[in-house]
């Protein structure tokens, strides 16, 4: 999803990202909504008792997502990937104190190697965007909240459903629902109504197949993520999540012909090989 909104964003110097967050969240539950018509899935009904237990997490979500957007009009893919590191550590230090959560010497170890990849790879980083780099921050931020959020309030959203439970197809219907309005007061804040009603780009066939492809695209990675953690576990989950960062930052690198210095490869490397050395810890 990272390469395929950097791709929209610089192949077609698109200027409006919370424009792109609104309609991809829009396809999703478009989608969402026929499935559960024609029968195919099942989802709980949206009570106001829910989408006021659940505003708050969806706060997060659509700062999580806009933040990564914004990110990516000023870093390389590379770059991104390994600045979101930081997250672990964020989260990590929150499980702490909220959850009393302990880790091991060997985690804390692989999120320090995280910490000095990360400050490395921006000081070695060619290409170097202090405002890029100031929206990644906060991203990390949002995206450790997200997560901790969810912990607190997945209990008692459940315990607001007519059923007592909270499938995997009803949190994606209610993150991307209650994202739509929010992300439309939000395009009419940051001035994206202007920007569309000038730029060229809504009268093209294929920039618009771009943005809906991406919208499935989104929803494909959502349901196959929370499939996949349903199958295996979250260790599991997290190590392959970590092995996927190598490919998507050498073909961030490539595809979009990044500028890079040998020190800076190196620290990308690093700092993909922390990750892995992360995930393995957690595991053990």
């Amino acid at each position: 999803m990272i390469l395929v909104n950097k791709f929209v964003l610089s192949s077609y110097d698109f200027n409006a990202g919370i424009s792109l967050m609104l309609y991809q969240n829009f396809v999703s539950v478009v989608i969402v909504s026929i499935l559960r018509m024609v029968g195919i899935i099942s989802t709980e009904p949206l009570t106001w008792k829910l989408l006021r237990v659940w505003f708050p997490v969806n706060v997060i979500f659509v700062g999580m997502l806009i933040t990564s957007i914004f990110s990516l009009k000023y870093i390389n893919v590379a770059m991104v990937t390994i600045l979101k590191n930081i997250t672990n550590v964020i989260t990590a230090v929150g499980e702490m104190y909220l959850f009393k959560k302990h880790h091991g010497g060997k985690v804390w170890a692989s999120l320090l190697l995280m910490i000095v990849s990360a400050v490395s790879g921006g000081i070695t980083d060619i290409s170097f965007h202090a405002v890029g780099y100031s929206w990644q921050t906060l991203n990390c931020f949002l995206t450790a909240s997200y997560s901790l959020t969810l912990q607190r309030v997945m209990d008692t959203a459940k315990q607001v459903t007519k059923s007592g439970n909270l499938n995997e197809f009803s949190m994606v219907l209610l993150n991307n629902s209650l994202s739509l309005p929010l992300g439309l007061l939000l395009v009419f804040i940051f001035g994206e109504v202007d920007y569309l009603s000038k730029t060229p780009l809504l009268k093209m066939p294929m920039f618009w197949l771009v943005v809906t492809s991406s919208g499935f695209l989104g929803l494909a990675i959502s349901f196959t993520s929370m499939w996949f953690l349903h199958q295996t576990g979250a260790t599991t989950y997290s190590l392959v999540g970590s092995l996927n960062k190598i490919p998507l930052s050498l073909a961030g690198i490539f595809l979009f012909k990044v500028p890079t210095s040998f020190e800076n490869f190196l620290s990308i490397l690093f700092g993909l090989l922390a990750g892995v050395f992360f995930a393995r810890a957690k595991m053990k």
